[in-house]
């Protein structure tokens, strides 16, 4: 683990999944910024050495979040560091593979489902003790608007992301008697380095170029727009916050609206 050298007894503290990279690093930057102390776990030594030396407040450990032993590590980490937490936010997740179910590769298949739902699962599992001892907190999962629509050649991204929003709506009644609520964010296409791979493979799987691919995703949102990873930071932040208090059990996205995930090409 890396660790703070003075962490405060007063912050609330946010454990981050994939909090080092990509939507993770955002939202675990816009917690700092509210005033939280903040873990990140990450699957990647690199990512976390390079966020922590431009974020040296924050705290880690480097952990698999579909690993039972590398998950009760990050607890032990956080047990040690604050002995407290009042935030999970489930971000760590991967896009999977891009096919058609007929060509659909079970190892990828299940590989998608172990990172965004069994991570989910563990990361949630052990932090419900700690925001229990905190006498309530938030969950905030990261799904996808392919959470709330069908999307052709991602089956299991689309089912991960489905699941979660079944789950953040099922952990919302379980939690709710301990004043633990529990929300799902919907982004759509965030601007970056992972949807660009997602349409570079989409592009391939469909015959095209990539920016046709790109000009599909536009045309699926009222807005025209891709969102940025600082815009679903802010609602995390939001959902975290006493202006929340009774907000639970929701699915929003941030998304320009999202008209569908249909094939337009087809």
């Amino acid at each position: 683990m890396t660790t703070q050298d003075h962490p405060s007894k007063s912050e609330p503290v946010v454990l981050v999944t994939g909090g080092a990279s990509g939507i993770g690093a955002a939202i675990s930057r816009a917690f700092v910024d509210a005033g939280f102390a903040a873990h990140v776990c990450d699957v990647s030594q690199d990512a976390i050495d390079a966020f922590l030396e431009a974020n040296p407040a924050v705290s880690a450990t480097c952990a698999s979040v579909d690993n039972e032993a590398d998950m009760g590590r990050v607890f032990d980490d956080i047990e040690a560091q604050y002995g407290r937490l009042s935030v999970l936010v489930n971000c760590a997740g991967t896009a999977g593979p891009t096919a058609g179910i007929g060509e659909m590769d079970y190892a990828a298949w299940k590989a998608c489902l172990a990172v965004n739902l069994d991570g989910s699962m563990l990361a949630t599992r052990g932090a419900v003790p700690l925001l229990r001892r905190n006498n309530g907190g938030a969950i905030i999962n990261i799904s996808s608007t392919g959470g709330l629509f069908g999307y052709p050649n991602r089956s299991p991204y689309a089912a991960a992301k489905w699941g979660l929003i079944g789950l953040t709506k099922t952990w919302a009644m379980e939690l709710g008697k301990d004043q633990i609520r529990v929300n799902a964010i919907c982004p759509g296409s965030v601007e970056g380095p992972r949807i660009d791979a997602v349409i570079e493979r989409d592009a391939k799987a469909r015959g095209l170029k990539p920016a046709q691919v790109r000009e599909l995703y536009l045309r699926q949102t009222s807005m025209r727009c891709f969102v940025s990873a600082e815009e679903v930071a802010a609602l995390a932040v939001f959902l975290a916050s006493e202006g929340a208090r009774h907000i639970s059990g929701q699915a929003i996205a941030v998304d320009g609206h999202t008209e569908g995930l249909g094939d337009c090409f087809a």
